[in-house]
């Protein structure tokens, strides 16, 4: 498993929230740096933003989810009847670790007018 890892879960429809895209970055030289990223799956988790290998030093860290790429989709999908848009159209979760290879869980709770998130599990 990824040091880091995360759980996308819409609460608005009531089920995990399947391809958000996510970046990661680390916070470098006074800079942000790409380190990873890809798409929630069916479960709303993205289980290989790093490689399992990958320990990761003390620092700042940010994960970007375009939840407004999310809700673009969602408007295409059979059923759907939420918004075409969302308030907030991405999320910047911002968080440090203090190197000692833990392991770090970021959910985020997302609904079209709003998002939560805390440190989990």
């Amino acid at each position: 498993m990824s040091q880091i890892t995360t759980h996308v879960l819409d609460t608005a429809q009531g089920k995990p929230a399947a391809g958000v895209p996510i970046r990661f970055f680390a916070f470098v030289d006074d800079d942000w740096e790409q380190i990873g990223g890809g798409e929630t799956n069916a479960d709303g988790r993205l289980p290989n933003l790093l490689e399992e290998s990958v320990v990761l030093p003390a620092g700042r860290y940010l994960m970007a989810f375009d939840t407004a790429a999310y809700f673009k989709k969602l408007t295409h999908t059979p059923g759907y009847r939420g918004p075409e848009t969302c308030f907030y159209p991405y999320v910047d979760v911002v968080f440090e670790i203090s190197g000692d290879g833990e392991h770090y869980h970021i959910p985020l709770l997302l609904s079209p007018y709003g998002y939560s998130t805390y440190r989990g599990s």
